[in-house]
C-alpha cells in the first residue's frame, strides 16, 4: 500500500509540474510519467503535464536553480514530479537550497515519507532476509530541525574563525510529524494481525536539550494512541538494528537529520537506491506536495539509459495516491511486485542487462 495517503482531492485532471532535473532524472521521469499515464487510462483520470528546465545545469549557465517567482508558478499545479538534481562542479549545497528547500518550506510540505520494502525477486545485502522481511516507512520531520538557517561564520579566513549551525525544534513541529507517523501506523495496521509500531530515533544521551524534547512529545503523542506499540533508540544503536534487526520495524520517525541517514540506509538493506521512493509531503493538502525519490542524478551512469526507473515509478504511485487514485496507486505497486518477483526484465543495478524504458514498459504492460 502507498505510504502518502492524506486528505483525498480525487478529480478527473491533474496538473503536474515536471521537473527532471538532472543526470539520470532526464531518463526515469519520462518513463514513469509513461506508466502513470497507463494507470490514468485505466482508472479513468487524464494528466496535463508541465515541464520546468529547473536544475544544477541551469544554475551553471544562469545562476539560478530556478528562477525568482519559481515558486508561485508552482503553486497552482496538483503536485510536483521531481526526479533528481545534481551536477559536477555544482555543489550539494547550492542545489538544495536553490531548489528542494525553497519548495518544501514554502508549500508547508513537513512530513517526507520514504517506504522501505524488500520484494520477491530481489536479493538484499543483508544474509538470510527474504520477501516479507523488511516492510518499513521512515517518516522524516522536513522543515526544521537540523537542517534549519539559523546561525552564521565570524571572522572567516582568520584563527578566530567561528561557525554556529543551530537546529530548531518546535513543539508545533515536533507534535505534527509524530503525530502524522502514528497515523500512519494506524492506516498500515488496518487489516493486520499484529498492531502498528512507531519507532522513535533519538539521541538524547548526548544532545542535550532538542533530543529529550523530542523524547518528551513523542510520549505525549504515543498517550493518543494507546493500541500503536512503541519504541525508541538512539540514532548509533539504530543503524546497527537496521541491518541485523530490520524486521522489527513497521514506521520509524525521526527528526530532518537523523530521518535523511535512515532513509539511505534503508535503501541499501532492500536493495538499492533505484528501489527507494518518497514523498514530500503537505498532509493536510493546503499546498502542493512534492515528489521524489531518494536517489540522486548519478552522472555516473547519466545518458546510458540504464537507469533503474522503479523508485521514480513508485514515487509515482505514492502521488496518485496522495491525490486520492489510491486504486491506481496499489496497482502500479503490484505491478512493480510482479515485474520484480518475475525476473526476466532487471536493470544493471539488479543483475540485468534491461534499459530504462525497457523495465518502465514491463511495469506499464503489468498494469
Amino acid at each position: 500500500m502507498s505510504e502518502a495517503a492524506s486528505k483525498p482531492v480525487r478529480k478527473q485532471d491533474y496538473r503536474i509540474a515536471l521537473i527532471p532535473g538532472d543526470g539520470i532524472g532526464h531518463e526515469v521521469v519520462p518513463a514513469a510519467a509513461a506508466v502513470l499515464e497507463k494507470a490514468g487510462s485505466r482508472f479513468g483520470f487524464r494528466f496535463e503535464w508541465a515541464e520546468f528546465d529547473w536544475s544544477c545545469e541551469r544554475y551553471a549557465k544562469t545562476g539560478q536553480m530556478m528562477p525568482d517567482d519559481g515558486v508561485e508558478q508552482l503553486r497552482a499545479f496538483d503536485g510536483i514530479f521531481l526526479g533528481a538534481v545534481g551536477y559536477p562542479g555544482v555543489e550539494d549545497h547550492i542545489s538544495l537550497w536553490g531548489l528542494l528547500i525553497p519548495i518544501r518550506r514554502a508549500f508547508d510540505q513537513y512530513a517526507n515519507v520514504r517506504p522501505l520494502k524488500l520484494f520477491e525477486g530481489v536479493n538484499s545485502p543483508l544474509a538470510g532476509r527474504g520477501p516479507g522481511d523488511i516492510d518499513m516507512v521512515i517518516v522524516r520531520e522536513n522543515a526544521e530541525g537540523e537542517y534549519s538557517q539559523m546561525g552564521g561564520r565570524i571572522y572567516a579566513g582568520t584563527d578566530r574563525e567561528t561557525v554556529i549551525q543551530e537546529s530548531v525544534f518546535t513543539r508545533y513541529g515536533v507534535d505534527r510529524i509524530i503525530r502524522h507517523a502514528f497515523e500512519l501506523a494506524s492506516r498500515r495496521a488496518g487489516g493486520r494481525e499484529k498492531p502498528g509500531h512507531v519507532t522513535s530515533a533519538t539521541k538524547s544521551n548526548g544532545i542535550i536539550h532538542t533530543m529529550p524534547f523530542w523524547d518528551e512529545r513523542f510520549e505525549v503523542i504515543a498517550a493518543e494512541y494507546p493500541k500503536i506499540e512503541t519504541d525508541k533508540f538512539h540514532i548509533d544503536i539504530l543503524t546497527a538494528h537496521f541491518v541485523q534487526h530490520p524486521d522489527w520495524f513497521d514506521v520509524v520517525v525521526g527528526s530532518n537529520l537523523f530521518g535523511d541517514i535512515l532513509s539511505d540506509l534503508g535503501a541499501a538493506v532492500v536493495g538499492g537506491m533505484g528501489l527507494a521512493p518518497a514523498a514530500n509531503l503537505n498532509p493536510e493538502g493546503d499546498h502542493p506536495s512534492m515528489f521524489e525519490p531518494v536517489h540522486g542524478s548519478a552522472p555516473d551512469i547519466a545518458g546510458k539509459g540504464v537507469a533503474n526507473p522503479v523508485a521514480q515509478i513508485w514515487t509515482g504511485a505514492m502521488m496518485l495516491d496522495h491525490l486520492g487514485e489510491g486504486e491506481a496507486a496499489r496497482a502500479i505497486e503490484a505491478a512493480i511486485a510482479a515485474v520484480l518477483a518475475d525476473g526476466s526484465v532487471r536493470t544493471p543495478d539488479l543483475g540485468g542487462q534491461a534499459d530504462t524504458a525497457t523495465l518502465a514498459q514491463a511495469i506499464a504492460d503489468a498494469l
